[in-house]
């Protein structure tokens, strides 16, 4: 039985190393440690596509470690190169529980001799193949040709193949990766079907993954930077418009992170586009290349540098036709920046049907948690239904960071609250696309007066009147909370700039707690280097009664559950069992018996001290019999000091990861960032509110 898996592929450029990507993120969620194998690597050069895969998160290994031997040594003697490889992968084996192995790039030998090197490779590994072809300028029936000839030569070699993955397809008819119709996907799948015995799937095309540049752009066509940031050259650029029409007609063609190339005889439209670029009502550029080296006239220099532009402006001497036919055919690297990354996950994980392929690969499922497996698992959860958060922080930049990689990985869909113009302008500086989000101005005059009158209506009670409710608004946490109350986000996430205090208030004004639930608590996910527990109430209730308690105990075993944690929930104090008397451990025995009466099924136990909780070993001394002593998983501070105080011992001392707070006892999802937050942190948050979010109490 393997756990490891080759990744190859019949011919070059069909983007297999975002399939190792995807398998690489699979592998981390379900096992406890993953390494990477590149048997083939370019002589002399170092290997960009094993850099990205040897920095993924989860994997721990440098660059030198997951080489193999380089195409020189496999030209010099074949069988030499494969006993090396057999020696290396061995040893590779011996460290992690699955390898994501790599096959070569078809570009120093003829197509069939390596493909055959592939196959043996993977026969003497002893590892099943997934096999990467290409869909781009096919149709589903060479599609499934080309793997039915993969297939023979693995088959030919005793390489066991279980899984094909038709990659970059598009739409035929249209002979272009953009807006693939879902049709032709299916096409491609139903035809792949018909290979027996096999996993198969069809990932789409994607402008992004394949994007170059805007500097390579610029070397293509020996064009050099006259205005705008040198540091946007590095950003990618999707598309390529040949603006030779009149500014009005240009506009209406323009597309997001493009660039435009244009005579630079007519450097007048040059103001127009920057407008257009800086308006927020049209899509973002990418640059702009003047052609035939004609310099810009001293009176457009002089308007265009009063504006003082960021987007980069190149100039060359090349012509329209060399400049297009150059741009339109250059292709960049899967690896090339973070974002593409971070979208061949998200494709991967929507249209390979994964437990399928692991099932295939006979993974079994570790019984260990990671941190970042949990992290993994939770963004999965997230993505498998997606929900929509509002962040209302967005001036600032974490929260502008952590936007852009949960849109790439497709974990929510996110509404940012401020000025389109200053959110997109501090994105395009960060260097940030923000892909789909949806911008909410917060001074829009019809959502403030629909905002105030249920503002208003809401608090009638207090005497809060429209004028009064209008000004509170222009908290944006009251602004986002409302946005949730009437079903326009499904949850909020504040707090990176915002204190708790100001985060909670809001809904405790008029979201309110569930029905049954009387206090709003906040819990942390502890993520241990072997599970994950729950720790409560570490952020809200100085001084819980027993009642409050009671609430808080019920409310975390459903975050446990929510989760994917089996809920043992310890009622912690100084005194175990029967054995102590007093009034701090009298309030926890009280606050069982009240979550016995009102949860009789839930495994329970308290009062009971820390160590009885978590030691095996103690629990059999103190309480043989309990199903939660020596095994809990819930754990439940009798006082905030307590809890907030233990929870950062155990995070400082032990290398844990805490996520949250996680706002606990509301009918609808919001939770609270420390002001400190890092965007990993803004990312997990955000990962449990759209979790929350799934199974919220209707208003």
């Amino acid at each position: 039985m393997s756990n490891s898996i080759y990744v190859a592929a019949p011919e070059g450029l069909t983007g297999k190393s975002m399939v190792a990507v995807g398998m690489i993120e699979a592998l981390t969620r379900t096992v406890s440690s993953v390494g990477v194998f590149r048997p083939v690597v370019r002589s002399g050069q170092d290997d960009a596509i094993l850099h990205t895969l040897v920095s993924q998160p989860g994997v721990e290994q440098t660059y030198d470690e997951a080489v193999g031997v380089t195409y020189e040594d496999v030209h010099n003697d074949a069988d030499a190169a494969l006993h090396v490889l057999v020696e290396k992968y061995a040893g590779i084996k011996e460290k992690y529980e699955s390898v994501v192995i790599l096959g070569s790039d078809y570009t120093e030998t003829t197509s069939p001799t390596e493909l055959t090197f592939n196959a043996r490779v993977a026969a003497n590994l002893n590892v099943p193949v997934v096999l990467v072809v290409s869909g781009k300028h096919r149709t589903p029936e060479e599609v499934r040709s080309a793997a039915e000839g993969g297939l023979a030569e693995f088959n030919a070699h005793h390489a066991k193949v279980i899984a094909v993955i038709a990659n970059r397809v598009e739409s035929v008819e249209r002979g272009t990766s953009e807006d693939v119709d879902p049709a032709d996907l299916a096409a491609v799948r139903d035809e792949l079907a018909k290979l027996p015995g096999l996993v198969t799937a069809a990932l789409p095309a994607d402008r992004l993954l394949a994007a170059p540049t805007l500097r390579a752009q610029f070397e293509a066509v020996e064009a050099n930077l006259v205005l705008g940031n040198p540091e946007l050259l590095d950003r990618e650029s999707q598309d390529v418009l040949v603006a030779a029409m009149t500014l009005p007609n240009v506009l209406r063609r323009l597309t997001a992170e493009s660039t435009v190339i244009m005579a630079g005889d007519r450097a007048e439209m040059l103001p127009g586009l920057l407008l257009a670029h800086a308006s927020g009502s049209f899509p973002q550029l990418a640059g702009i290349i003047l052609l035939g080296g004609y310099e810009i006239p001293d009176t457009i220099a002089k308007l265009i540098n009063s504006i003082r532009p960021e987007l980069p402006i190149g100039m060359t001497h090349l012509g329209t036709y060399t400049s297009s036919e150059r741009m339109f055919r250059l292709e960049g690297a899967m690896t090339s920046s973070q974002r593409k990354v971070e979208a061949a996950r998200r494709i991967f994980s929507e249209y390979v049907d994964v437990p399928a392929l692991l099932q295939a690969l006979q993974v079994h499922r570790s019984e260990v948690v990671t941190p970042l497996m949990f992290e993994h698992q939770l963004q999965d959860i997230a993505r498998s239904d997606r929900r929509t958060i509002v962040m209302p922080e967005s001036t600032d930049d974490r929260i502008l960071t952590s936007a852009d990689i949960l849109l790439q990985r497709g974990v929510a869909n996110l509404v940012l609250l401020g000025d389109a113009q200053a959110i997109k302008l501090r994105a395009t500086q960060l260097g940030l696309s923000l892909p789909g989000v949806q911008v909410v101005d917060p001074t829009d005059p019809e959502l403030l007066e629909r905002f105030a009158a249920e503002y208003a209506q809401l608090r009638a009670h207090k005497g809060v009147t429209i004028e009064q409710a209008k000004e509170k608004l222009k908290d944006l946490s009251y602004f986002g909370t409302m946005m949730v109350h009437l079903g326009m986000a499904d949850g909020m996430v504040s707090g990176a700039i915002n204190t708790t205090a100001n985060t909670i208030r809001p809904s405790l004004e008029f979201i309110k707690t569930k029905p049954g639930v009387k206090v709003v608590s906040g819990s942390f996910l502890m993520c241990m280097p072997d599970r994950v527990v729950v720790y409560a109430d570490c952020a809200v209730n100085p001084d819980p009664t027993a009642e409050q308690l009671a609430d808080i105990a019920i409310s975390s075993a459903e975050t446990a559950v929510a989760f994917g944690i089996e809920p043992r929930v310890a009622m912690l104090s100084y005194s175990t069992g029967t054995s102590g008397t007093g009034a701090d451990v009298d309030k926890v025995r009280a606050a069982t018996d009240l979550v016995r009466e009102r949860m009789p099924e839930l495994a329970l136990e308290g009062p009971i001290q820390f160590d009885a909780a978590v030691d095996p070993v103690v629990a059999k001394t103190k309480l043989p019999d309990s199903p939660v002593a020596g095994r809990a998983t819930v754990f439940i501070f009798p006082d905030l000091n307590t809890g907030n105080n233990t929870y950062k011992a155990v995070q400082r001392s032990s290398g844990a990861v805490a996520i949250g707070p996680v706002l606990q006892g509301l009918k609808k999802a919001v939770n609270d960032l420390s002001r400190g937050a890092l965007v990993e942190d803004i990312v997990n948050t955000v990962a449990i509110t759209a979790i929350q979010a799934q199974t919220d109490t209707p208003s």
